[in-house]
């Protein structure tokens, strides 16, 4: 007689329902969720307004964007191992990320500044002297960036401390 566990549906279903626990999956939905509302704080206390948007938006402390590859990386090196090739794949995507953040988009957003101060000071006539601003607040300082590896790697590790003390 079969195993009722070893059937396609209920093989395929568990296969699933595995998603809700995985360990790095989780770290680096949980360092992006804790970075966005982080960001929500030091823009009130920058400006001393609620900024909602912050709950969605790029660049701003920290980076999120840095906080999710880095808890994704230190969560499957964790699990995993370091020296496996997923740890590879993973440290060279959050290293990718990092170096765009804080290079690329870094300078897209202040090259918008630059754009929306020449357009601003057109005259009104101009056909461009109406057109909507660009976004400024694209990349992030490296301070940003350091901030969100460092909290994306205490995501991790706490996540997985809490998972190897739960399953004691």
């Amino acid at each position: 007689m079969e195993d009722s566990s070893s059937t396609p549906t209920a093989t395929s279903s568990t296969h699933y329902f595995s998603i809700f626990t995985n360990y790095p999956l989780i770290s680096a939905f949980t360092a992006f969720a804790i970075a966005q509302f982080i960001k929500l704080f030091t823009s009130w206390y920058r400006e001393r307004r609620w900024d909602l948007k912050q709950l969605l938006g790029s660049g701003g402390m920290p980076s999120s964007h840095s906080a999710t590859v880095t808890a994704l990386a230190v969560a499957i090196g964790l699990q995993e191992g370091f020296g496996g090739s997923h740890f590879a794949i993973a440290l060279i995507l959050a290293s990718v990320v990092m170096y765009d953040a804080t290079g690329v988009r870094l300078h897209a957003g202040r090259q918008a500044e630059v754009l929306n101060q020449i357009v601003f000071e057109l005259p009104a006539e101009h056909p461009l002297a109406e057109s909507r601003p660009l976004r400024e607040l694209l990349g992030h300082t490296p301070p940003q960036v350091i901030a969100g590896g460092m909290l994306g790697t205490v995501t991790a590790v706490t996540g997985y401390l809490f998972t190897r003390i739960a399953t004691s």
